[in-house]
């Protein structure tokens, strides 16, 4: 289905939605305003017919319509039971369970409208994800709405998909982390608006396809529209070649990062941690900055003393270690003493060193 198509389906559905909300709240208003006129005739008659006053006339109005009945009042006059059996026994009741049933219908057409992404949504300082994965979205979403939960900043935080890829409702697996979506398209301002874009803490524009370098131009458009909003400040946008990056951070964007969907916590540490996402995504490039494994002892070294060694000859910075039993600890306290058969090194791809110029960093501390 093409976006025009897509969009032109919406419209109808959403034209739907509203003539049947709008056809149901017009019942009731009729019903309610017809059974408050029949319950203010039935009370007056009862003072008129039965000599009540205005407060036990209403009392039994009420009881009788609703059929509750305590007895405490009833209608013996003959004029007064034929206007109770009139007014309330043929219309009154009737009326009562048909706005009933219309109250009833309203609610279950707007759960569906909510089930189904049609719900206008009201909400602030929740997170936008604008898009699906092409492949296997829900496990996607799944994961990095899962590590969205474990920060305590964002456990509570409301979660919103704009996407068409859920328009019969999303699995029970992300409804019940509390996600909640609209099948619509970032293409509109009628559907960014309905997923409150402008009152977002974070969007996030993710790439249609991670492999189709295509898709940055319609990320390109997405971002243009969230800009004339006011919000690309406040937005990450996912771009599959390098050189549309630039570009997109030319629209005022918070980041642009590489799509990588096995490793949706790149994502995540750019939301909670804003920066943190560059580091991470050098990691998976060996053009740049990327963690070497180099095979030799050290024996009995505080690991702050290896970590000021290196750094100090300029050679790159440990992250972790290699033990004896062959057990990789990372990030180890600085008083740890190492017992190490191997370091691993955060490197310049540009000036990789060599073994030896370890070694010769460490000066003593090396058993090699």
């Amino acid at each position: 289905m093409n976006v025009l198509s897509f969009v032109r389906k919406r419209a109808k559905l959403r034209g739907i939605h509203l003539y049947t909300d709008r056809m149901i709240v017009r019942r009731m208003v009729r019903s309610g305003v017809t059974l408050l006129l029949l319950l203010f005739t039935h009370t007056v008659a009862m003072t008129g017919f039965e000599g009540l006053e205005p407060g036990e006339a209403l009392w039994l109005t009420l009881t009788t319509i609703t059929t509750v009945g305590y007895g405490d009042f009833s209608a013996s006059s003959s004029m007064g039971r034929v206007a109770t059996v009139l007014l309330l026994y043929l219309f009154g009741i009737t009326l009562l369970a048909t706005l009933a049933s219309d109250y009833i219908d309203f609610r279950i057409s707007r759960k569906e409208r909510m089930r189904t992404g049609q719900w206008r949504w009201n909400m602030r300082k929740h997170i936008v994800f604008i898009n699906s994965p092409k492949n296997n979205g829900e496990q996607y979403f799944i994961r990095i709405v899962s590590q969205l939960r474990e920060q305590p900043d964002y456990r509570h935080t409301d979660i919103l998909l704009l996407t068409p890829a859920f328009p019969g409702g999303l699995p029970h697996a992300l409804s019940d982390l509390g996600v909640v979506h609209v099948t619509g398209s970032p293409d509109t301002f009628e559907d960014l608006n309905q997923a409150s874009v402008a009152d977002a803490r974070h969007i996030v524009v993710l790439a249609e396809d991670e492999y189709d370098h295509r898709s940055d131009s319609h990320t390109f458009a997405v971002v243009h529209r969230l800009m004339e909003l006011g919000v690309a400040a406040r937005t990450l946008a996912e771009c599959v070649l390098d050189e549309n990056r630039e570009r997109i951070r030319g629209l005022g964007v918070q980041t642009s990062l590489r799509p990588v969907r096995s490793y949706p916590e790149i994502i995540v540490r750019a939301i909670t941690a804003p920066g943190t996402e560059v580091v991470l995504e050098d990691l998976f490039t060996y053009g740049g900055d990327h963690p070497r494994r180099y095979d030799l002892q050290v024996r009995g070294v505080r690991w702050a003393d290896i970590v000021s060694s290196l750094s100090q000859a300029d050679l790159g910075t440990p992250i972790a270690y290699v033990s004896r039993s062959n057990a990789v600890v990372v990030h180890p306290h600085g008083r740890e003493t190492v017992d190490a058969v191997a370091l691993i090194i955060i490197v310049r791809s540009e000036s990789i060193p060599e073994l030896a110029q370890v070694s010769h960093a460490l000066g003593h501390h090396s058993g090699a």
